[in-house]
């Protein structure tokens, strides 16, 4: 919604603003130019793309404009999860505890958090480190360097949107100035034509550097701004998952582990100490939560 808000209200002042000063919109309507610019624009973002991140693109600009962040209903189904997890650990046996690791689709304890069993990854990074414990021959600080690895590597993947269309912003100034360069040498051509017509051409050319840098800094870069902040709140949830695990590790009781991984939510975000304890006693409906 704050995308679309931001979208009108960039819109509505820039072209408003060009109108009440007595500019004319037909002017600016200019869809040859508009051609050769986003063209251009796309044509580069396909070469210097390979076809995952195309499609990750797609998919990171549906949750940027749907805001799609986790919200506490998310957070309280973690650690609901991870507190049964780790409750087993102390009390039930390997065979008992890889049942539910084995196959989180059939796992009571997954099943009822919803959130977490729809984010395959997260459910595949909380599994991977649940059995690690089980194995029981790592210790706390290697598997720590393992998770900061593989969550810099997540990052790093999920980013891969953002940096693209970075990218592609910074290029549309350029691409504005070679669709105004066309367009002077459309004008040098007509040179013999009368000065009303030689105008509509300047403006014409004029009109994709206008087009570029409008693009770039009031649509492309904000966006890809946007997509950037929804995946790394996204992307908090593993280290909540990491700090929780460490401090079961290192000889944390699953209530005060769980504090560990909340603690590292934002104050804004954060589910209260309340709701946590009554999502250990309801998993799946505990608390103030609201759905996301």
């Amino acid at each position: 919604m704050n995308m679309i808000i931001g979208l009108v209200v960039t819109f509505g002042c820039v072209f408003g603003g060009y109108m009440a000063a007595g500019g004319h919109f037909g002017v600016l309507v200019q869809p040859y130019e508009l051609l050769e610019i986003i063209g251009a624009a796309v044509g580069g973002f396909i070469i210097a793309n390979p076809m995952k991140v195309i499609k990750d693109t797609g998919k990171a600009l549906g949750e940027a404009l749907g805001n799609k962040v986790p919200h506490e209903r998310h957070y309280l189904d973690m650690l609901g999860v991870l507190y049964a997890l780790m409750r087993d650990l102390r009390t039930k046996s390997r065979n008992e505890i890889e049942a539910h690791i084995d196959n989180p689709e059939e796992s009571s304890i997954f099943q009822a958090a919803p959130t977490v069993l729809a984010n395959h990854e997260l459910t595949a990074f909380i599994c991977d480190y649940v059995r690690l414990i089980i194995i029981g021959n790592a210790r706390s600080h290697e598997i720590e360097a393992l998770m900061d690895e593989e969550i810099n590597t997540i990052e790093h993947d999920k980013l891969k949107p953002h940096n693209a269309l970075n990218g592609m912003g910074d290029a549309m100034p350029a691409i504005g100035i070679v669709a105004a360069v066309l367009g002077i040498i459309h004008t040098m051509g007509a040179i013999s034509e009368p000065p009303e017509v030689l105008g509509e051409l300047i403006a014409a050319a004029l009109v994709g550097t206008f087009a570029g840098i409008l693009i770039s800094y009031c649509i492309l870069q904000p966006i890809s701004a946007s997509v950037k902040v929804v995946r790394e709140k996204q992307n908090r949830l593993y280290v909540i998952v990491k700090q929780t695990l460490l401090a079961y590790m290192n000889g944390s009781v699953p209530q005060v582990a769980l504090e560990y991984g909340r603690k590292t939510i934002s104050a804004k975000e954060r589910p209260s100490i309340d709701a946590v304890e009554q999502e250990m006693m309801n998993p799946g409906g505990g608390g103030d939560a609201k759905a996301a």
